[in-house]
């Protein structure tokens, strides 16, 4: 049997009629309010009730897809003091009011006071069965108050969090179990500090003789403002510090897999954390051409960008935000679903050059706050890095590979050219004498053919380096004890390998670096310092990773031989200099005569070795 799916547009349409509806009802309630209000008798007490709940309306706790208050005490005592009209005409202005600061869309700032209007309206009607006129609750004894006040609240909250729940369920935006859980842990948490309130409102004005004032209602609810305000900001600060941990660890995690394929993957992961959104594009610029880097979410992905979206994307250089899909277009609107109706584009920028341009969208207009620009802002700054360092990483290859080439022609051409020109040249002279002079003639032939099987070699050698290079097939660690094992088969030498750390995946180039610098030195162990035993070390530390060799041998002096390289620029020394240099490593040779030789390399972690503890990537050279 298949089951019928409904579209994400559907589900979209399903949430706006309901939400329609509500609006309906809730503001028909508001509108009725005015027919039953009275003039007050305490204006300086309504006045301040007002004030109050228009501060902890304004700073709201934030909650997962929304917000909530701790003004359900505030709510009660207006309800008790004017009755049931003035609470609710009263909370719906104040909502509206701070939904007009916040610059929140016309479909949030009808749905939510319509939604508190329904709430109290039927939990009063629940409650108490009464006229719009009200009641005067404390007539009654105070247990019976409590259990009422208690009743009243809970309805309050279960009406809210219900007509908020089916709206997130219709929604085509996931509203899973765990998402609900920590909305309704936050709303429970706002329901107890209001139930406490009640209790106290209840004793106080026992022993306050039933007399409510403004100098009493001041006292009272000061610390319930401050709480409210005070948890607004510690919520904030949450939240940011959730934000900030997220952005940090995408920063840091790319930075580790800059040099391999599944990069990407860290952005797919992390990205929600930092800003949740429904739509998400990384385009970056290749060889002049725009291209998709990863998407994900309600687009509609094509292979490329031209034309006037992509001259509207090279001159972008700060974000730009657009609030509404229907009151002005952005340059890629219809790589988007149609229900998407808010968007940022965060361009990537590194030496005011344009490399990329990270384009999310969002399901109701004007849901961007500045908080989420300027998120969306730094990590792309930190995309911008990555994609830089991708970019250099992979023209320094090139330039390597471009170079190897170049060298293995020269070889070629002053080695195994010139060998086997000059063999074709005595061959040649051997056919013209072999009549004349045998004997002139088997040595031509002799020598030639000796220098042919050196050419052989040469080509043999010249193939095998044009394989993939030992660390690239096995990686570091495992070539290492691969040499090692060959080595000790041919020289009676005793070698030590010891790894420390956990290994972490380096680049193609800082491993092959690295493997030649250890080749060097064993070479120069066994070649140059006549050495019986080689301890070789490859530690995987927190900020470095460090090769060291140390050998038993008869040492030498650096200073001679720094001269010695000087004079000949084959020597070991420079070679292991040049290798270090590449990898931004650096080398530290100590050796006395007599006292063998200790080799150090260190090589700092930066994203391209491999990753790092702290975000220290960055681009140029």
């Amino acid at each position: 049997m298949n089951i019928p799916v409904v579209s994400s547009q559907r589900r979209e349409d399903y949430a706006k009629y309901y939400m329609t509806i509500i609006s309906v009802i809730g503001w028909g309630i508001i509108i009725g309010a005015f027919f039953y209000v009275d003039k007050p008798s305490n204006f300086t007490e309504l006045l301040l009730l007002t004030v109050f709940l228009f501060i902890c309306e304004f700073y709201p706790i934030p909650v997962l897809r929304g917000f909530t208050t701790i003004t359900f005490p505030l709510i009660f005592v207006l309800y008790i003091m004017f009755g049931l009209s003035y609470p609710i005409i009263i909370y719906a202005g104040v909502v509206v009011l701070v939904n007009i600061i916040h610059h929140r869309p016309l479909r949030t700032l009808i749905f939510n006071p319509a939604q508190l209007a329904i709430s109290f309206f039927l939990a009063e009607f629940f409650v108490y069965r009464t006229n719009l006129g009200g009641i005067t609750v404390f007539q009654s004894t105070i247990i019976e108050g409590i259990s009422d006040f208690t009743l009243l609240l809970i309805l309050f909250y279960i009406f809210n969090n219900v007509i908020v729940d089916v709206v997130l369920l219709l929604r085509p935006q996931p509203f899973t179990f765990a998402i609900w859980k920590e909305k309704t842990l936050v709303e429970l948490n706002s329901a107890i500090f209001s139930f406490i309130y009640g209790i106290m409102i209840f004793i106080l004005e026992n022993q306050n003789s039933n007399r409510l004032d403004a100098f009493y209602l001041f006292f009272f609810f000061s610390p319930l403002v401050a709480l409210s305000f005070l948890n607004a900001v510690i919520s904030n600060l949450k939240m940011e510090k959730k934000r900030l941990n997220a952005l940090f660890s995408i920063s840091t995690d790319v930075n580790k897999r800059i040099h391999t394929n599944d990069w990407i993957e860290t952005l797919k992961k992390g990205f929600g954390e930092v800003v949740n959104v429904q739509a998400i594009f990384l385009w970056v610029k290749e060889n002049g051409e725009w291209k998709i880097l990863y998407s994900e979410g309600r687009v509609n992905p094509f292979d490329k960008l031209s034309g006037e979206a992509l001259n509207r994307f090279d001159g972008k250089k700060a974000p730009i935000v657009y609030h509404d899909r229907i009151k002005r277009l952005g340059p890629i609107d219809e790589f988007f679903k149609k229900d998407m109706k808010s968007f940022v584009y965060s361009p990537l920028v590194v030496e005011n050059e344009t490399i990329g341009m990270l384009v999310v969208g969002r399901s109701r207009v004007r849901s961007f706050e500045d908080d989420d620009i300027h998120s969306i802002a730094t990590l792309s700054n930190q995309l911008a890095i990555a994609v830089k360092t991708r970019i250099l990483i992979e023209e320094q290859e090139k330039r390597l590979i471009l170079e190897e080439r170049n060298r293995i022609a020269r070889e070629i051409h002053d080695g195994v050219a010139q060998t086997l020109a000059g063999a074709i040249m005595k061959l040649e002279t051997a056919n013209r004498k072999f009549n004349k002079s045998p004997t002139e003639t088997k040595r031509l032939v002799t020598d030639s053919i000796s220098k042919l099987r050196q050419s052989l070699k040469e080509v043999r050698e010249s193939i095998y380096e044009l394989r993939p290079y030992p660390t690239e097939r096995v990686g570091l660690p495992a070539a290492i004890k691969k040499r090692i094992e060959i080595i000790i088969g041919e020289y009676s030498l005793e070698i030590s390998f010891d790894i420390r750390g956990k290994e972490v995946p380096l680049s193609s180039m800082v491993e092959k670096e690295l493997f030649d610098i250890f080749q060097e030195c064993l070479q120069n162990s066994i070649k140059h310092a006549k050495a019986s035993r080689v301890e070789i070390l490859l530690s995987y530390q927190k900020e470095h990773i460090i090769l060291k060799i140390k050998d038993d041998g008869v040492g030498f002096s650096l200073f001679q031989a720094m001269i010695k390289a000087q004079n000949n620029p084959h020597f070991g020394i420079l070679n292991m200099n040049d290798a270090a240099d590449k990898i931004n490593a650096s080398l530290q040779i100590d050796s006395k005569e007599g006292e063998g030789t200790d080799i150090s390399l260190t090589v700092p972690k930066m994203g391209l070795e491999g990753g790092s503890t702290d975000d220290q990537a960055y681009v140029g050279r």
